[in-house]
């Protein structure tokens, strides 16, 4: 199975197009389609209809799916935008770590 270089819960930037330099926090991961959803980014105009009786319709608001390769992870320490590097650990387990302070991610 595939993965992506950010998980649900880390906080991304984006890097191109119309929500450039925008951040928020990773909200859901797609890896089949690889995309992702931040919080607050992309915001869409849904128009919800009511379906049950009783429920009220309108006009929502909410976060749309962006492509993976445009947003990245940001280092929660030094808080700067960073590819980062794998390095193994002494306990044999593999880490992603910041390539601009060396902190795990």
């Amino acid at each position: 199975m595939n993965t992506l270089h950010v998980k649900t819960g880390d906080t991304a930037v984006v890097l191109s197009g119309k929500e450039k330099g925008k951040r928020g926090k990773v909200l859901s991961v797609d890896v089949k389609k690889g995309m992702v959803v931040l919080e607050g980014v992309n915001m869409l105009t849904c128009h919800v209809k009511p379906r049950r009786q009783g429920e009220t319709g309108g006009i929502v608001k909410r976060e749309g799916a962006l492509r993976a390769c445009k947003v990245m992870r940001v280092c929660p320490k030094c808080d700067k935008p960073t590819r980062p590097a794998h390095k193994i650990l002494t306990d044999g387990k593999k880490a992603a770590v910041c390539k601009h302070c060396g902190e795990t991610l």
